[in-house]
């Protein structure tokens, strides 16, 4: 029991002086000893030690030759304890104050980088991902050499898609209200800001939905007219994408627009042409004038 009790006191007491050697090197103004404790704890991934030692030695090697490195580790350790917020200060700061050091395009990548870490779910604000974005181009046109260069295309192209699918979600949310007007709205605003949209397809299949469910529930005096936009926007999804899944619906919810329109499809060998289409809506929107 005595032998167990003494070995207890001696783990307790060597933990307590391993903890008070660290915080009177961190306290110390001896450089060359907390430069290579700040490298030991950083080589031994004890990331947030090495950046508390590094940031202590920051205020006593500057102005030195040491001071550049000292800055960049300070950084580098805070990327890797995942401070990401930190270490992007850190990086910016260093590029500001040494863009030629041996370590300023590294600094600036894991800055980018860091920003890109920080961006949030397509849900939330994204403000850090335009910032990220543009940090990001900077990058390529200022480092087209770079070995970074691929990992920074598809950051791009990640955080592109996340605007797509923000941007397509906030116009669907109206279609699910069954705002089939402020949908349509919603949905061309966004192939207007954005026509390469990886939901191109989808968008332009709500935009044809929203104007056939909004003319179908107006009052009969608005239909007609309606239901040609409706119209028009089937001929623009058909005419871009043939082949897709959504056709078949399409083409259903045609058919009967083109009987509410006082055409009897099941008579017709062919489609209405684009061509037909514009005949008639300008002779409809005669009649109701």
């Amino acid at each position: 029991m005595k032998y167990r009790i003494l070995s207890a006191a001696l783990l307790v007491m060597s933990f307590c002086s391993c903890k008070s050697q660290y915080e009177i090197l961190l306290n110390s103004n001896d450089v060359d000893a907390k430069y290579k404790a700040a490298f030991d704890y950083f080589e031994n991934k004890k990331y947030s030690k090495s950046a508390a030692l590094f940031e202590s030695l920051s205020m006593l090697t500057e102005g030195t030759e040491k001071d550049d490195t000292v800055k960049y580790y300070w950084g580098l350790s805070n990327y890797n304890a995942k401070d990401y917020y930190t270490a992007e200060t850190n990086f910016e700061s260093f590029v500001e104050t040494y863009p030629r050091s041996p370590f300023a395009s590294e600094a600036r990548y894991l800055r980018l980088d860091c920003l890109y870490l920080q961006t949030l779910r397509y849900e939330l604000d994204q403000t850090p991902t335009y910032k990220a974005m543009n940090a990001i181009s900077e990058y390529i046109m200022d480092y087209p050499e770079s070995e970074n260069l691929e990992s920074c295309r598809n950051m791009l192209v990640e955080l592109g898609e996340r605007l797509d699918k923000k941007a397509y979600e906030s116009a669907r949310l109206y279609y699910k209200m069954e705002d089939y007007l402020a949908s349509r709205v919603a949905f061309r605003n966004v192939l207007k800001d954005d026509s390469d949209n990886i939901y191109r397809e989808d968008i332009l299949y709500y935009i044809a939905m929203s104007s056939y469910k909004y003319a179908s529930l107006s009052v009969p005096q608005k239909q007609k007219e309606r239901y040609l936009t409706f119209v028009d926007d089937y001929f623009n999804f058909v005419g871009e994408i043939p082949d897709s899944h959504y056709r078949k619906e399409l083409d259903s919810v045609y058919a009967k627009v083109q009987k509410a329109l006082g055409k009897n499809v099941a008579e017709q060998d062919d489609d209405m042409s684009e061509k037909d289409f514009a005949k008639e809506r300008k002779k409809l929107s005669k009649a109701e004038k």
